[in-house]
């Protein structure tokens, strides 16, 4: 490139170039043209402002708090424990209200369990045996109760027996029961208590109405009409899920309930309300499924009058409940204090901040020098006795004192 090409393009880096604009005066480019501003138009204020609501700050940061208790009773009479009166604290797990707690509503009871030796379940297939080497001491019994003594025992003539084991006796060996030992749980009642906050708006809400009747909360239940009456009976928890109550009280299962608070905090706090959602966990299959239920174990010990050590076993199966909450706050907020408001000014001003390199800074502060100074000796006021010359843009000049004219 020879030394005029390099001259041109190095002129060229210093163009300046502006866009130039042509009106065609054709009405069909011209309808097509509004067309498609219109098509803008409605959709930004039909999709992105009524549907959508894009112009609403948004805050998904919920604080949460859950306060759940149980209330009910009923009785049994049953071989193993005899008459016996069931309240919240025998059938509720763990006793404090949490967001995840445990209705029992069957049981299996084993009691007066001590440390002893005594023959392992015949339910339990590691622990079958034909001979005392089947049974090498020491060693656990795989998903079973106990560790093996060496002894193979055999009832009666039968080749097969269990081996020994030294364990808590006698081991658990009873089926679950074909009925629900508390099939009367149906009928209790869960009071579920929720404090949410909305940080970023400083807006607090309760799913409990505000009201100082002593008694609302002693006789309401949750329903339509109730919306703000956190008590639900357990039988009906459990039909909204689809279920029958005394069949998942049989074998127990596993239920959540989902509080979703999705609020408009444009409009008044009434109007931010609750939803609740309730589903199944467990009962992705058939109800013979083994990833059906819910159950585990529990002991309550005690001591004789020697001392000895003693306890009863229940293996539970319940009703587990897990209580989530989601939630999420709008409020119509930067695009009133910026745009719409008399003070709209000052407040984008606050928001957003201009800033400048120092050398902009420096001709910027040079550059008004100049104008003041310019304008100061062109536009020279008028003298005033005792006044002071103010411009419009509130800029105090210099004012240029003249001397006073003598008259005769």
């Amino acid at each position: 490139m020879g030394q005029a090409g390099c001259k041109g393009l190095y002129q060229s880096l210093l163009d300046y170039k502006t866009e130039k604009y042509v009106i065609a005066k054709n009405k069909k480019v011209g309808l097509l043209y509004r067309l498609l501003q219109l098509s803008i138009l409605t959709y930004l204020v039909v999709w992105v402002f009524l549907v959508k609501k894009c112009y609403q700050d948004t805050d998904t940061s919920l604080q949460s708090s859950i306060i759940t208790k149980v209330k009910g009773v009923t009785f049994t009479n049953t071989s193993e424990l005899g008459e016996r009166l069931w309240d919240v604290v025998d059938y509720v797990i763990p006793p404090q209200g949490e967001n995840v707690f445990f209705v029992v509503t069957n049981l299996i009871v084993t009691p007066n369990q001590r440390q002893d030796t005594c023959a392992e379940s015949e339910r339990i297939p590691d622990a079958l045996c034909y001979t005392d080497s089947d049974c090498p001491p020491g060693e656990p019994v795989v998903a079973g109760n106990g560790v093996r003594t060496g002894r193979c025992l055999r009832a009666g003539s039968a080749q097969k027996g269990t081996c020994e084991i030294f364990a808590w006796c006698p081991v658990e060996t009873k089926s679950r029961p074909a009925q629900p030992l508390l099939g009367e749980a149906e009928d209790f009642t869960v009071y579920i208590k929720n404090f949410v906050r909305f940080p970023k708006f400083n807006f607090s809400k309760t799913n409990v109405l505000d009201t100082r009747d002593t008694t609302f909360l002693k006789s309401c239940k949750y329903g339509p009409k109730n919306p703000y009456c956190p008590i639900f009976r357990l039988g009906s928890v459990v039909s909204w899920t689809g279920s029958n109550f005394r069949e998942m009280a049989v074998q127990g299962g596993v239920i959540g309930i989902q509080i979703d608070w999705d609020c408009d905090l444009d409009r008044p706090p009434s109007e931010c309300s609750p939803r609740y959602y309730f589903n199944r966990l467990d009962n992705r299959f058939s109800g013979n499924s083994l990833s059906s239920g819910y159950n585990f174990r529990f002991a309550k010990y005690y001591r004789d009058a020697a001392g000895v050590e003693f306890r009863t076993l229940f293996k539970a199966y319940g009703i587990r409940f897990d209580v989530m909450v989601n939630g999420k706050g709008s409020f119509f907020c930067d695009l009133v204090l910026i745009y719409f408001i008399k003070k709209s000014n000052f407040y984008r001003d606050k928001k957003y901040e201009e800033v400048r390199d120092l050398e902009g800074l420096a001709q910027l502060a040079e550059s008004s020098q100049q104008r003041v100074r310019t304008r100061g000796l062109a536009e020279q006021p008028e003298v005033q006795d005792g006044g002071s010359g103010q411009k419009e843009n509130g800029c105090v000049c210099r004012q240029l004192l003249q001397p006073a004219s003598i008259t005769g």
